[in-house]
């Protein structure tokens, strides 16, 4: 496919507007329309002005979502949508013969039972479940490039599963007292006006959340658990810190074989280190750090790359894992733009800042 036409239904959110930045300057996409009923008939460019100066922002105005009208202008639809919303219009996408990508929750779980566990509703189109892909482009990069319909992972799923399926797939870690520290930028909550996301809330404040049974538990532990084929459990605790974007996932695992020595310590890191390598040495967008480098927000905001860091500690007998991303890009956007580029048989980097 030489050039693909994109929509995106729900553009005015944080990740709306992060894809409109990318598609604007993808060099296969064109962006033909954007949606939302609050923005409606307003150009890209008076809602963004950061954008003023593409041509495409000062003309493509914003519009009521209308699935008819956008499946006949375009090939691609990403949904930018709340749960429980997105099931609706990914339906009526597909039966018009699109290819969609869901930023929402809607198609990440393949049980609509768990869906309803985390998610308190119904799931509104659980014949389609069997269907979606996850959209972890390291993990399912094959089952993404022929699907109708890609479920793109949570930001904290992403931060998690990508530095632990590696060692879960290799037997290097028991797959039961697994537990995860995450630390989130504002942003990550969406861009609504809600008491505890006020800038006097957060300023000069760090507090956990989602204790203990956050949402995007339920993906975390359903990927885990095809990576170890067996039923997997985790204690997950996110936080909320002061800074725009972000996350630093912190991960405590237990190896397989026990170490208590220099000596047993460095053939358990040779065998991790070969594990890593195996996984992502030639993935752009994953960067495993050596030496005494550790993973750090600030090298990753605005790129689609993760940083993959580990350290073994004998006094514990623990592997410590920890990673690094930016939760708008490769949480969301830049990890539904790789799967595009995925799906359209692109070069993978397209659009994309590693």
């Amino acid at each position: 496919m030489d050039r693909v036409k994109t929509a995106i239904i729900g553009a005015s959110g944080y990740s709306g507007e992060e894809l409109v930045r990318l598609l604007l300057h993808h060099p296969q996409a064109d962006l033909v329309a954007v949606t939302s009923r609050q923005y409606a008939g307003k150009t890209v460019a008076e809602i963004f002005p950061r954008f003023a100066s593409h041509p495409t922002a000062r003309e493509l105005r914003f519009e009521e979502p209308d699935t008819w009208k956008l499946a006949k202008k375009s090939d691609v639809i990403f949904l930018a949508l709340p749960h429980g919303v997105a099931a609706e219009y990914a339906t009526a996408l597909l039966d018009k013969g699109k290819r969609v990508i869901d930023l929402s929750a809607d198609f990440r779980l393949s049980d609509a039972d768990i869906y309803q566990e985390f998610y308190g509703q119904e799931h509104p189109a659980p014949q389609l479940l069997s269907e979606a892909v996850y959209g972890l482009p390291e993990i399912y990069r094959e089952e993404i490039r022929n699907a109708r319909l890609v479920a793109s992972p949570g930001c904290y799923p992403t931060s998690i599963l990508l530095p632990i399926i590696p060692l879960l797939r290799a037997g290097l870690i028991k797959h039961h007292g697994i537990i995860a520290d995450s630390l989130s930028g504002i942003s990550g909550a969406g861009r609504k006006v809600e008491l505890p996301y006020l800038f006097v809330e957060c300023n000069e404040s760090v507090r956990p959340y989602g204790v203990p049974k956050h949402r995007h538990l339920s993906e975390i532990e359903q990927e885990l658990s095809i990576a170890a084929s067996t039923t997997v459990r985790i204690q997950f605790t996110p936080h909320l810190i002061p800074v725009n974007r972000g996350i630093l996932s912190t991960i405590y695992l237990a190896p397989e074989k026990y170490f208590s020595s220099e000596k047993e310590a460095s053939e358990l890191n040779r065998q991790i280190n070969q594990c890593f390598e195996e996984a992502y040495a030639n993935e752009t967008f994953v960067r495993l750090l050596g030496g005494a480098t550790l993973p750090d927000t600030k090298n990753v905001v605005g790129t689609n790359s993760i940083e993959i860091a580990w350290r073994l500690d004998i006094r514990t007998g623990r592997l410590i894992v920890m990673s690094a991303e930016d939760s708008i890009v490769k949480g969301a956007s830049g990890q539904a733009v790789q799967s595009l580029n995925i799906l359209c048989g692109f070069d993978e980097t397209a659009g994309l800042l590693p």
